[in-house]
């Protein structure tokens, strides 16, 4: 299955107004372009899954979770970072191959390690703190990464941080005095972020594992789009047998 975004701000939106509004216009050419990958998708017989008020991340975390609990390994097909949140024993992130480096296949310890943290959970605590600028998302003012792995060291989470703050400028961190008191100052700031960050996995979806089956492709429907695009037979064939 494929998810895209819906039309409109989703349910973060209505919270956050300033969510994503860093972000420039849709570039021309993906506008032109979604139209055909959609009619592309359709031939190959790919479920296209929207849901108003939610981005498509929920609804990909809402099927990985879903799926997990009906027996079933899950691949989300994502470069993006805050998936690295639903990561599982049984879920794991497939990044697809990226200027000839390859494909990477990120499950719970390749997460901590890539985060330096101690378990998965940890990621939308990681975001809280240090908020995340592509989504317009504020964090809390000097925190970034590395200071925010070093105080989920010695906090199991971000509710437990600000939970026994007036301790924090006794670690081993450089700057703990100063990092309290951004702590302090910016509490609510955080407790945001975490919240605009963390994908919902909760949308009421009627979606089954024999919604999502691999069906067979329309080759004559594939064969029109590519014909329409400027593609050959062959090319068609060749598309058909990857996906087959």
């Amino acid at each position: 299955a494929v998810s895209f975004d819906p039309k409109g701000g989703t349910f973060r939106n209505e919270f956050y107004p300033e969510y994503k509004a860093n972000r420039d216009a849709q570039p021309e050419d993906i506008t032109i372009a979604l139209p055909y990958i959609k009619q592309i998708l359709e031939a190959f017989k790919i479920p296209i899954l929207t849901i108003d008020n939610y981005e498509a991340d929920d609804v990909i975390g809402t099927l990985a979770k879903q799926a997990e609990k009906e027996g079933f390994n899950v691949y989300m097909v994502t470069p993006d970072k805050d998936f690295g949140q639903l990561v599982s024993e049984n879920i794991f992130m497939y990044k697809p191959s990226r200027r000839g480096n390859g494909i990477e296949i990120l499950g719970e310890d390749e997460v901590k390690e890539k985060w330096q943290i101690e378990r998965v959970d940890q990621v939308i605590d990681v975001l809280g703190l240090q908020g995340d600028s592509v989504d317009n998302i504020p964090g809390i003012p000097g925190i970034g990464p590395k200071t925010a792995a070093a105080l989920l060291e010695h906090f199991p989470s971000l509710d437990e941080i600000f939970a026994q703050v007036d301790t924090v400028s006794d670690l081993k961190i450089r700057g703990a005095a100063r990092i309290q008191n951004l702590l302090r100052e910016h509490k609510e700031t955080a407790l945001l972020a975490r919240r605009l960050t963390g994908v919902a996995t909760d949308p009421d979806m009627k979606v089954g594992a024999d919604d999502i089956a691999r069906r067979t492709v329309d080759r004559d429907a594939l064969a029109a789009v590519c014909d329409g695009l400027g593609l050959g037979r062959m090319t068609t064939a060749r598309l058909s047998r990857t996906v087959l």
